[in-house]
């Protein structure tokens, strides 16, 4: 496992590093630039002291008129001691020494090969040279007659080891003053590393990065669509699924919801703290059932987050499982109504009817055939046969008539995904015809089907109390019953929704004598046009 360092080591380290390189830059430049000004400080008073030498009378007089040097040597000596220079020395035009620090080096000439510009131009001027004391720092300047003609010129210098004996000094606090900021810097290292961990919760920078990565791959793994804004109302968030169930794309992030969702509720309520939402809405075409979360910061809002998915979906599932439950009912049905066949057959045979309990298996046994040369040489469809199979069997245990009329010839097989909207449609209706006729003393149902045609036409007619007319426009309406108790009314509803996506139809007729008569048509190719829905009483 790798290795990761704490925020607070890593802070510490990349800042003493950054504050450390940062100091280096600051000390050579500091070095530099303090170095030449102290040079260019020491050569200026240098360049003084020679100009106020130069001018003294007794200095002029000695070039003059030829005086003994040594009368002038003593003055010299005690400028120089006062102005703190290493040496004073004056030269005549060819450069000989008139005065010197050291009296044996008097009358040899001057040292350094930096005389030119004093005695040739006549200026005043800095230079660096290295001279019989060492090298130094010198301040020259010429020296003039009462005719202004150069006689000589005068050189003051400092020695270079005493300019940087000055320059040390300043550099020794400089250092003490980058010590105190490198322990400033590392303790706000600290500080600001302690105050980062307490806004991310105290987690690691590795452990927010794999949280990160994390979240990314459950979000683009779940089938609910999630998009999330910030309090400005811009997209944040947007998983797979909802560019796909939105037709959107990645681009969105960062946009304003408004802009990219336009005149749509999910984009309203998400805009808006305020604004909430219906769990159900539409965006174009589709019905999403959306749930809406609120991103609070410590009191402050900070976003919202929708998730959704689209409800055909859901209806889907829904179905699936009604149908599943609906089969583990037909079952049951059918596993209680041979047992108490067995059970009948069994008594008969006890009490020596033997040609009673014959009778009875030959009945049984010949309308099973007659069902089963309908079923399974008529109709090709295997979904269409395990419902009427079901629906044979259920039929049995409620004593209803169930015919299958022997004219049905299906011989298009319903491709795989329309095999859920099916069973939705046919077990609806059938189970709907066998409540209509569940008080009827003979009830009856028949069950027609073709697909000569386009389409694949279903006519199931029930001889049960009918629909009246002032119900008919409602029956297909979600909730709507004419029965007692709860939890009922919805099974015409899923049939118009499963007839929906398959484009198809549904109509309901009266029945006569007395009953209904319910039609359905659907394409065997889908278009995209709606479905038509008739009612004719």
């Amino acid at each position: 496992m790798n290795q990761h360092w704490s925020l607070e080591r890593k802070f510490m380290i990349l800042i003493c590093i950054l504050i450390a390189i940062i100091m280096f830059m600051v000390t050579a430049v500091y070095i530099y630039i303090e170095r030449e000004q102290a040079h260019e400080l020491i050569g200026h008073q240098a360049l003084t002291t020679a100009v106020v030498v130069s001018e003294i009378p007794e200095v002029k007089q000695v070039l003059t008129i030829g005086s003994n040097p040594e009368e002038i040597q003593p003055l010299i000596e005690n400028i120089r001691v006062q102005s703190g220079a290493e040496f004073i020395v004056i030269g005549d035009v060819e450069g000989i020494r008139y005065t010197h620090p050291e009296p044996d080096k008097v009358g040899q000439a001057m040292v350094g090969g930096d005389n030119e510009g004093a005695l040739v131009y006549g200026d005043s001027y800095i230079s660096l040279a290295e001279g019989s004391l060492g090298a130094s720092v010198r301040g020259k300047t010429p020296i003039y007659d009462e005719y202004e003609q150069i006689i000589g010129v005068v050189s003051v210098g400092f020695m270079i080891s005493y300019v940087d004996s000055i320059f040390r000094q300043g550099l020794m606090g400089f250092v003490l003053w980058l010590v105190l900021i490198f322990m400033v810097g590392l303790v706000g290292s600290i500080l600001l590393a302690k105050s980062i961990r307490r806004d991310t919760f105290g987690l690691e920078p590795y452990q927010i990065a794999r949280i990160y990565k994390e979240k990314g791959a459950i979000l683009e793994s779940i089938k609910e669509g999630v998009i999330a804004t910030d309090q400005k109302g811009c997209i944040t968030v947007l998983n797979q699924s909802a560019k796909e169930i939105l037709a959107i794309s990645s681009e969105a992030v960062g946009q304003p919801i408004k802009e990219v969702m336009s005149e749509s509720e999910i984009a309203h309520v998400l805009a808006s703290e305020k604004a909430t939402g219906q769990y159900e809405t539409f965006y174009g075409e589709k019905q999403l059932l959306v749930r809406y979360q609120t991103i609070d910061d410590d009191g402050i809002y900070a976003g919202k987050v929708a998730s959704f998915q689209d409800r055909l979906g859901i209806q889907e599932i829904i179905n699936t499982l009604s149908e599943v439950q609906q089969y583990s009912q037909d079952l049951r049905a059918q596993t209680h109504e041979y047992t108490n066949k067995l059970y009948a057959i069994s008594g008969w045979l006890q009490l020596g009817h033997t040609k009673k309990a014959l009778s009875f298996i030959h009945q049984e046994i010949g309308q099973q055939k007659e069902y089963e040369q309908v079923l399974f040489e008529q109709i090709q469809d295997p979904t269409i046969q395990a419902i009427l199979i079901g629906k044979l069997s259920k039929a049995s245990e409620k004593k209803i008539t169930f015919l299958l009329n022997e004219e049905s010839m299906l011989n298009y097989t319903w491709p795989v995904e329309t095999t859920a909207a099916m069973v939705t449609i046919i077990g609806n209706v059938l189970d709907n015809a066998f409540d209509a006729v569940s008080e009827v003393v003979e009830p009856k149902v028949e069950i027609f089907l073709t697909d000569i045609g386009h389409d694949l036409i279903i006519e199931v007619a029930d001889n049960g109390a009918g629909i009246t007319l002032e119900n008919i426009d409602k029956v297909l309406e979600q909730g709507f019953t004419t029965k007692e108790g709860s939890h009922r009314g919805f099974g015409l509803a899923l049939v118009q929704a499963a007839l929906k996506d398959l484009k198809g139809s549904i109509e309901i007729t009266k029945n006569e004598p007395k009953g209904t008569i319910v039609n359905l048509y659907i394409p065997k190719v889908r278009g995209d046009s709606n479905e038509c829905l008739d009612f004719r009483g």
